[in-house]
């Protein structure tokens, strides 16, 4: 089966995963690591500095213990979602956090237009249902307002996607592109390979949300 990433449109078996089991269970016990190295963090602080908003409200979305934003931000709060309570009560970049798994169910436990910005980090690979999850992101975004996806080489190969597996690097700068453009609602999509020179690459995909009113499909996976 051909997977990789083309008109946006993939198989439902793109996205089954080697260990199916509930991602509640498989992040129970706390991992207090951080994913990519410290190049591949400075770059993504930078690019964070870059495109969201200071002094704003922020959804970190697949949160853990540590957010990525750089030294001397000043967001007006951080709210981080994820699936392990102890690593979030242990970032001190949160505000809050909500124990909450995409996966289960990508409809976000906030209101329409509560957000002025998002992040994502190396987190996208695990996501089944992508396409309804970047749709909610815009539903909590307020118009103009910034998500971030980034992305590395590293990930937990029985909890990723077979797409993502199947790929590389460069395909998965297309395929994070697809996401969006499929979900609508989205302008100004940019993409970037923001890789240090040495140790783990960094790869981002962002846009801004739409001015114009929210595609009302049902919300179904």
């Amino acid at each position: 089966m051909d997977r990789t990433p083309g008109d946006g449109v993939l198989s439902p078996l793109a996205f089954t995963r080697d260990d199916e089991s509930s991602d509640d269970r498989f992040y129970v016990v706390p991992r207090k690591v951080v994913h990519i190295d410290d190049g591949a963090i400075a770059a993504l602080g930078e690019l964070y500095a870059e495109i969201l908003p200071a002094g704003g409200r922020l959804l970190d979305l697949m949160s853990s213990w540590r957010s990525h934003l750089p030294p001397g931000f000043r967001a007006g709060t951080v709210v981080g979602l994820g699936l392990n309570a102890e690593e979030m009560a242990d970032n001190p970049q949160l505000g809050s956090h909500v124990v909450h798994d995409v996966n289960r169910d990508p409809r976000l436990p906030f209101g329409d237009a509560e957000f002025d910005g998002a992040m994502c980090a190396v987190s996208i690979k695990y996501v089944i249902h992508p396409v309804l999850l970047l749709r909610e992101v815009r539903r909590v975004l307020r118009p103009g307002a910034p998500v971030v996806v980034s992305f590395s080489n590293r990930c937990f190969p029985t909890k990723a996607v077979a797409v993502w597996l199947d790929t590389t690097d460069q395909q998965h700068v297309r395929l994070v592109r697809a996401y969006f453009e499929t979900a609508g609602d989205w302008v100004d999509v940019k993409d970037e390979d923001r890789s240090p020179g040495h140790g783990d690459p960094l790869y981002a995909v962002w846009a801004s949300a739409s001015s114009g009113t929210i595609d009302a499909r049902p919300l179904t996976p």
